[in-house]
């Protein structure tokens, strides 16, 4: 099981517990409305719980700060039925839901202080003066990550009560198990974005080169043509270097590759033969950024350049129900399906196979393994790379915000 996985199912084992705790603080409130037939009141209990919790859960997904800790104290508050709530970090109070902010706000971090040291929660007598104060005792717990304690939970109650304790446990818990999985996204952002930069990198300095020098050749023979490949290489240039987006369109993708290809027909003339069969229904289909684009540069490097004769490059996209089916095909020189093993694995430079094993890998930890490259291939064989990609998945859209259909 992944750490996300898991992280996942403890989240739900707390909740579960957070459910079980609530039952008689919600059961307790009810009374003065009647309550539509939503099932037992254990059941309404859970619903409820869930309920607010679910709507807690995504602020906190996005780290612990003060934006996102204001937003989810209320909710936080709501789910364990305290007096008063507030989540700190290290250094300071982040967010105070309740009352007494006003006269306990100052006393927190000190309160605090050997939790953040040791990782243990407590509790604590407020000693507070003021007669109509209602919070007396404050349970506070850990909010750990990663990198160990982040911050605390701190919650107010008017007595003593190992309710709340066990409550408040559980929620600091569940919290932290948010914090986990944020700091997990954040890890996996970074990772693709090095992956992106390497795939940059990768994009041939010599193509980029022999471009300017085909466009070059150009100017004084076919000024037209020279401007409409200057436009080309600055379109692709701009769309490959591009700083936002994890993800991109089929469309988008497709047509950056338009622009390689015309730039590389310049430089091999009529060697180079292309077919490009697109389903219109797929074109809106989302993949992450620079993943066709890598498997087209490998095949004009492999059908190309190693040869004198005309080559053939095939690029197809079909609607196959729930998934889109691309397949980029060349009659290239092929390559050794061992060697090919070995570029996959990581075990070669990727120079020898520009961006495969970079776009497989990704494919992978985006939609699974199951979707990792298909390549048949052989010495003399030429290469056909299929890529499947699932036309929705959770969590993957363009940066445009239109989501996969």
């Amino acid at each position: 099981m992944t750490a996300t996985g898991f992280a996942a199912l403890a989240a739900a084992g707390v909740l579960l517990l957070a459910a079980g705790i609530a039952v008689g603080r919600c059961t307790a409130r009810r009374g003065d409305r009647p309550d539509l037939d939503l099932g037992t009141p254990v059941e309404r209990a859970t619903f409820h719980t869930l309920h607010t919790a679910s709507l807690a859960a995504p602020p906190l997904r996005a780290g612990l700060t003060e934006d996102t800790a204001r937003k989810a104290v209320r909710r936080l508050r709501s789910l364990l039925g305290t007096e008063a709530l507030c989540l700190t970090d290290r250094d300071r109070v982040l967010a105070w839901d309740g009352p007494g902010e006003d006269h306990h706000h100052r006393r927190v971090m000190a309160r605090a202080s050997d939790v953040l040291d040791s990782g243990r929660g407590k509790t604590v007598e407020t000693h507070c003066e003021r007669l109509d104060c209602p919070l007396r005792w404050a349970v506070i717990a850990p909010l750990t990550g990663e990198d160990g304690v982040l911050g605390t939970l701190v919650a107010y109650g008017s007595r003593e009560s190992a309710v709340l304790v066990r409550a408040a446990t559980e929620v600091a818990r569940w919290v932290s198990v948010q914090l986990e999985l944020a700091e997990l996204d954040r890890s996996r952002t970074r990772l693709i974005e090095a992956e992106i930069r390497a795939l940059r990198a990768q994009i041939s300095p010599h193509f980029l080169f022999n471009s300017l020098a085909a466009i070059a050749s150009f100017v004084r023979t076919d000024p037209e043509q020279a401007r409409e490949l200057l436009l080309e290489f600055a379109d692709f240039t701009r769309y490959s270097f591009r700083r936002h987006g994890e993800f991109t369109q089929l469309a988008d993708e497709l047509r950056s590759i338009e622009q390689y290809l015309a730039l590389a027909g310049a430089r091999f003339g009529d060697r180079l033969k292309l077919t490009l069969q697109v389903a219109p229904e797929v074109l809106p289909v989302t993949l992450p950024f620079l993943c066709l684009q890598p498997l087209v540069e490998n095949a004009v490097k492999h059908g190309l350049e190693d040869t004198t004769g005309e080559r053939r490059i095939t690029i197809a996209a079909q609607d196959a129900g729930a998934e889109a089916i691309v397949t980029i095909e060349d009659d290239g020189v092929g390559m050794d399906p061992a060697e090919l093993r070995r570029i996959l694995a990581g075990e070669r430079s990727a120079a020898t196979g520009i961006g495969l094993s970079n776009v497989d890998e990704r494919l992978r930890q985006v939609y699974g393994d199951e979707h990792g490259l298909v390549i048949e291939t052989g010495v003399g064989a030429g290469m056909k790379v299929t890529v499947r990609i699932p036309k929705y998945r959770a969590g993957v859209h363009s940066s445009s915000g239109r989501r996969a259909l």
